[in-house]
């Protein structure tokens, strides 16, 4: 499987939510858009691990688990490019806006890794990937 960066798209009812070492986290009600880097071991499969773990309950590992096993979010789509270069943060910067602060950003020096978005932001996270350069593949669930 090729190796990227991608981006999930998830839908917030609005709730507070305990993400391990972050404590308590308040996701207002709307989008989130959540980078990550799928430069490791499986590459983009990485991806659809995370479809199937909001599908299932497991312990989580990554702070973006701990959204993915919560009700009331839902993963609607996500957005992905092929690469071999660590283009997330760079992603991130292009994506900006409001965030919510350290999280999935604890290996970079990125505020955060999380944003929020009042409305859909799917095209906006495609045309974000093509600001840096990359090809962007949309997939929604």
């Amino acid at each position: 499987m090729d190796k990227g960066i991608y981006a999930l798209i998830l839908r917030s009812d609005g709730k507070t939510i305990r993400v391990g070492a972050l404590g308590d986290i308040i996701l207002p009600e709307g989008y989130l858009i959540y980078v990550g880097s799928a430069l490791g071991p499986g590459g983009l499969i990485r991806v659809q691990r995370h479809l199937t773990l909001s599908q299932e309950i497991r312990k989580p590992h990554w702070h973006i688990d701990y959204l993915l096993q919560d009700r009331g979010i839902s993963l609607i789509a996500s957005v992905s490019a092929a690469t071999t270069s660590r283009f997330e943060c760079y992603l991130a910067e292009a994506i900006g806006g409001d965030f919510i602060p350290r999280f999935g950003s604890s290996d970079c020096r990125c505020r955060s890794h999380l944003f929020v978005r009042p409305d859909d932001p799917t095209e906006a996270v495609a045309r974000a990937f093509v600001s840096i350069g990359l090809v962007a593949a949309i997939t929604r669930y």
